[in-house]
């Protein structure tokens, strides 16, 4: 099917900016699109494959190598001169997020190595995307290992395999694009930082522009071809151009007076290390190309902090949303990032180019085929989206404040809640808290770093025999041992010398794909984390409820760290209420603990009833996810039935219970609750030592 055309985009002009620069100049580092659902992410990074300029490779080579300076250690090589030669498209290479990393750098062909008894490699993603562009959807569910690859291969030009007997190097030079919805979970920090931009897309705002998004998106269902049609020449434009400038990028100066205000803008920013610079720098150098100007200017300057920094200022991983672009101006401002005087105009846009503001390319937040269609709301929208969108000096007083006078999370136009009753206390500094681990070996299939399990990667505990493909590389002391029994070797060790005297043909005639068995490994896992809390009017005695929360929040920032999703249960009055679905969006969690407020009686039984039926519908929809179910109690029930009795219906979910109870004179009622559910018990003044671990459940 006919792609839809970069330029038919309605809209979305930072992140086709930031795409055409990475286009520019791969050595940017790559654009990382954050957005929610339904923001055409997907769509634009495709239409932009059709935009780069062909590429003359070697014929035959699967690494793609340039005629005119072939990789003088490509795996296929080495090339003569004069080799036969061939032209392709530059290729877009997307990666599934259930990738392997066998498929993401290579492995060693075991079909090969047994048939022939030969060491080959079989080359993944990373060469297939040489020279050409790596999409890679929901970025932030890959796991880090893969990431790391990614990028590593991104910074450097080159992917290195040492595995399974197998030493290869060969160039991987690509554009790296990342899309995320940040409803979903965000990536580390540390991952985010080898991005070189980052960009968030919304759905747009204005009725016409929402309008010309779903005329554009009918016209080409209707007719793809057509439609594209239309959009030639604005394609041919942005491709001609993209060439020009990439031939224009090593002749651009970039200002000594530039670079320092470059250090400055990082320096007044507070990001780490010197990465950030360089990124700048680059971005400022493509941006001149871009616009024709064979020297860097401090508009350029201005342009490329506002697209590479605001992801690096170091700052709490729960921090809400919104926070680091009040603190990026400052910083600008207090560089004298500001356009000089005597900088020139940019050169005005080719029809459908970024800055295009005709009756086609209307609009300035969203847009294409899969844009937002009339029910589709912005940032931060729903049970799981947004935050406050504050200053840099946001805190959870300002998020308070916030919800307490019903105002949309991120300052829109959301009709606002009635202020709930009951008192609200503020969470203290979060502290490290001791480590909640199911005991019992899980399935492994969220990895995470908190309860163990069978994984893909970790410790290696044994072997098994494969289901369907070989995952992985084999066990070979297993396959060994099995080919051995079968009697596979049974002919060779009649030969003079036995087994010893085997050569690796002979080794490899002797081992049958029935004889492969695969590594079993044992690694973490991540879990679902279901808080049940208490705020009763009992919690709010003596400022507990302060240390509560504070609690709360610090197992929030261990989840986060851990990769586990979470959701939230309280219960007060007359019955208890999901204040928090479970999510990977832990900025949330944080936003709803803050506008927990306290008071009316205790319906426990409500709280664990509706945690009952959380984790049983979070089952259904994810059966290898195993839920870890956190009570925060005094133990206390003065309405909605005894507690204990719903303990059948929480079997087998393991369960902590963090005991609230305060005084001298103590009852007891959480360490009842906890042995009716079969679950450790913790005081609430102990949360904060180590070494506590959930028993197998």
């Amino acid at each position: 099917m006919t792609p839809y055309p970069f330029s038919a985009v309605v809209g979305l002009d930072d992140l086709r900016l930031a795409l055409l620069l990475t286009a520019v100049s791969p050595a940017v580092g790559g654009v990382l699109v954050r957005g929610e659902k339904g923001t055409a992410k997907s769509t634009v990074v495709r239409a932009l494959a059709a935009l780069l300029p062909e590429v003359d490779v070697v014929r035959g080579c699967r690494f793609a190598c340039d005629p005119a300076a072939p990789d003088p250690g490509c795996p296929d090589g080495p090339h003569e001169a004069g080799a036969p030669r061939g032209h392709r498209p530059a290729t877009l290479v997307e990666l599934p997020v259930g990738a392997t990393e066998d498929r993401v750098v290579g492995t060693l062909d075991i079909q090969r190595a047994l048939a022939d008894g030969v060491k080959a490699y079989e080359p993944g993603l990373l060469a297939a995307a040489h020279r050409g562009a790596l999409y890679v959807d929901e970025v932030n569910l890959l796991p880090d290992h893969l990431v790391d690859l990614l990028l590593d291969a991104a910074a450097m030009g080159r992917a290195h395999v040492e595995r399974d007997g197998v030493s290869v190097k060969h160039a991987a030079r690509f554009l790296l694009v990342g899309t995320m919805n940040p409803e979903e979970g965000e990536p580390r920090p540390q991952l985010v930082d080898r991005f070189g931009l980052v960009v968030t897309v919304a759905a747009p705002r204005d009725a016409g522009q929402r309008a010309e998004v779903v005329r554009r998106r009918l016209a080409y269902e209707a007719d793809p071809d057509g439609f594209a049609a239309r959009f030639t020449a604005d394609e041919s434009a942005l491709a001609a151009r993209i060439v020009a400038a990439r031939t224009a990028v090593p002749s651009v100066a970039l200002p000594d007076a530039e670079l320092d205000r470059i250090a400055r803008v990082c320096l007044a920013y507070g990001v780490d290390g010197m990465r950030a610079d360089i990124v700048v720098a680059r971005c400022a150098v493509a941006l001149a190309a871009w616009h024709g100007r064979n020297r860097v200017t401090a508009g350029d300057v201005r342009d490329a902090a506002r697209l590479a920094l605001p992801h690096r200022r170091r700052k709490d991983p729960l921090d809400p949303p919104g926070t680091d672009e009040q603190r990026l101006e400052e910083a600008l401002e207090q560089a004298g990032a500001d356009d000089d005087p005597g900088d020139p105009p940019p050169p005005p846009e080719p029809d459908g180019g970024p800055d295009n503001g005709g009756p086609d390319n209307g609009g300035s937040e969203g847009g294409g085929p899969d844009g937002g269609g009339p029910d589709n709301g912005g940032p931060g929208r729903g049970p799981e989206g947004g935050g406050p969108g504050g200053g840099p000096d946001a805190d959870l007083e300002h998020i308070v404040d916030n919800a307490d006078d019903g105002a949309a999370p991120d300052g829109g136009t959301e009709p606002r809640r009635a202020p709930e009753s009951g008192s609200l206390a503020q969470a203290g500094a979060a502290y490290r808290p001791r480590t909640l681990r199911i005991g019992a070996r899980g399935e492994g299939g969220h990895a995470g770093r908190r309860s163990p399990a069978f994984a893909r990667r970790g410790r290696v505990v044994g072997s098994r025999v494969p289901q369907g493909k070989l995952a992985g590389a084999p066990h070979l002391p297993a396959t060994l041992r099995a080919a051995l029994h079968r009697g596979g070797f049974a002919a060779a060790t009649r030969q003079p010398g036995g087994v010893r005297g085997l050569g690796p043909h002979r080794a490899a005639a002797g081992v049958r794909p029935c004889d492969l068995r695969e590594s079993v490994h044992v690694g973490r896992e991540a879990n679902l984390v279901l808080f049940v809390v208490d705020a009763s009017g009992s919690m709010a005695a003596r400022k507990r409820m302060t240390v509560v929360k504070t609690a709360v929040l610090s197992l929030l920032r261990d989840a986060y760290h851990r990769r586990d999703r979470i959701g939230m249960i309280t219960f007060r009055g007359s019955g208890a209420e999901q204040v928090l679905p479970p999510t990977s969006s832990h900025e949330v969690g944080v936003l709803r603990l803050a506008s927990l407020r306290t008071g009316g009686r205790t319906p426990l039984a409500a709280g664990l009833r509706t945690a009952a039926a959380t984790i049983a519908t979070e089952r259904r929809r994810d059966p290898r996810r195993r839920p870890l179910l956190v009570v925060v109690t005094d133990g206390r029930a003065t309405s909605g039935g005894d507690p204990v009795r719903l303990a059948p219906a929480l079997a087998g979910v393991a369960t902590v219970v963090v005991d609230c109870e305060s005084g001298p004179v103590r009852l007891g009622l959480a360490r009842r609750l906890a042995a009716a559910l079969n679950a450790d018990v913790m005081p609430l003044e102990a949360l904060a030592a180590s070494g506590f671990s959930r028993s197998a459940a």
